[in-house]
């Protein structure tokens, strides 16, 4: 089966399914709305599952040497009692996440749909809408123009996607209330080295540090900071200055001073959105979704980039399967969706119990998850989550831990 692919986006999901499918020597054009595509975001964490799909596409060497090994994620109250203590090791010893400036990512995928002679990338034409004509579909811009046509259409616009509204399939499609602030700063000495560390107090205050490798460029250590607010505090936020807020952050983790110290402006603080994006399933004739566009959620499992690429490498080995598109795409949902039910189901039952306005879910979450940590089934099966592996609320069927080196 040799297709004609029109992609649309070139973020994580849509530039590593660009990718595959042209190495499996389909025909892909890739519309990317941004004329000059730039490395621009915060801290992610690439779990196991994430650096398997990055190997085979052959970037990990590079990721994992800008990257941070992270051993351990360790979330304490303000008084330091344990809320989760988990390590990457006690479920295997080679088991690691890597701590990423979203731009090495970024960068990686993105470089290699542009030097790929296989693959038509056309910046600066966003898509707005399909038109579907017999078998194939064409993709219109925001000027109305149509290009085309392609056999399948591989959505990949993020969580906004205006193409879910040609689709009919969505179930929801909202925002969270809650957010988060980021800032990325230098951390020469490797303080919070190996660890993604987090501070809660009740369910209004979430802190946290991220090791997050030398980012796009630079040989200097980076530290993702994260700090949860509501959305419609964000404005009050930045009206009310820094020196507040960073005294706050110190008194939850005085460690953090060295990184505090760094930020001159509000300006320099990004916010970023939650969506909660979920659809009967994800694909309908000569159309399939992938990445934020089919599965936005909160980033409180650190699993959006991984069930990105997870979705990429999935679609590519249903299309291999052949050999017709529409038991291909119909076999790609089918397959991913009790790994993707897990994922939306487990954050939007957790983000509660971290950020929301029921302080009850937070000293719920203090009694009982510390002591649930210690408990060994419930202990694998966190282990197994934040790894990307599990597939299964009640009864879990985990892909297998995929064997990643180590970083350079």
């Amino acid at each position: 089966m040799h297709l004609d692919a029109g992609i649309v986006g070139c973020g994580t999901a849509g530039a590593a399914a660009a990718l595959f499918l042209s190495r499996a020597g389909h025909r892909v054009t890739v519309y990317e709305a941004v004329e000059k595509p730039m490395a621009v975001g915060a801290g992610i964490m690439i779990q196991p599952t994430g650096m398997y799909v990055l190997a085979r596409l052959g970037l990990l060497d590079g990721v994992l040497a800008r990257g941070a090994r992270v051993n351990r994620l360790h979330c304490v109250t303000r008084g330091r009692k344990p809320v989760l203590d988990l390590d990457y090791a006690d479920l295997h010893p080679d088991a690691f996440g890597l701590g990423l400036h979203r731009g090495v990512l970024f960068e990686a995928l993105f470089n290699a749909v542009a030097e790929s002679d296989a693959i038509n990338l056309r910046c600066g034409l966003p898509i707005e809408s399909l038109r579907r004509d017999g078998a194939h579909t064409y993709v219109v811009g925001r000027d109305g123009r149509e290009h085309g046509p392609h056999d399948l259409i591989v959505a990949a616009d993020g969580a906004r996607s205006q193409l879910r509204d040609d689709a009919t399939l969505t179930r929801r499609a909202t925002q969270y209330p809650w957010g988060a602030l980021w800032f990325i700063g230098d951390d020469p000495d490797g303080v919070f080295d190996g660890v993604l560390f987090q501070v809660v107090e009740g369910t209004h205050h979430m802190f946290g540090m991220l090791p997050s490798g030398l980012g796009p460029v630079g040989d200097t250590k980076r530290v993702s900071l994260f700090w949860s607010i509501r959305a419609d505090q964000v404005n009050a936020w930045r009206s009310a200055g820094l020196e507040p807020w960073k005294y706050l952050l110190r008194s939850l983790e005085p460690r953090c001073a060295s990184v505090t110290d760094q930020i001159g402006s509000v300006d320099e603080v990004l916010f970023a959105r939650y969506w909660d994006v979920v659809l009967n399933q994800w694909h309908a004739p000569g159309l399939v979704f992938l990445g934020d566009a089919a599965h936005a959620t909160s980033p409180q499992l650190g699993q959006g980039a991984n069930l990105a690429l997870i979705d990429a490498i999935a679609l590519a080995d249903s299309l291999a399967r052949g050999p017709l598109l529409e038991r291909a795409l119909a076999e790609y949902s089918l397959g991913r969706r009790h790994h993707l039910n897990y994922y939306q189901w487990a954050t939007r039952f957790l983000t509660p119990f971290f950020q929301s306005d029921h302080e009850a879910l937070g000293t719920l979450r203090d009694v009982f998850m510390g002591f649930a940590c210690r408990l060994p089934y419930v202990r694998t099966r966190m282990l197994r989550t934040m790894c990307g592996l599990e597939r299964g609320v009640l009864l879990p069927d985990p892909l297998p831990l995929p064997s990643t080196p180590a970083p350079g």
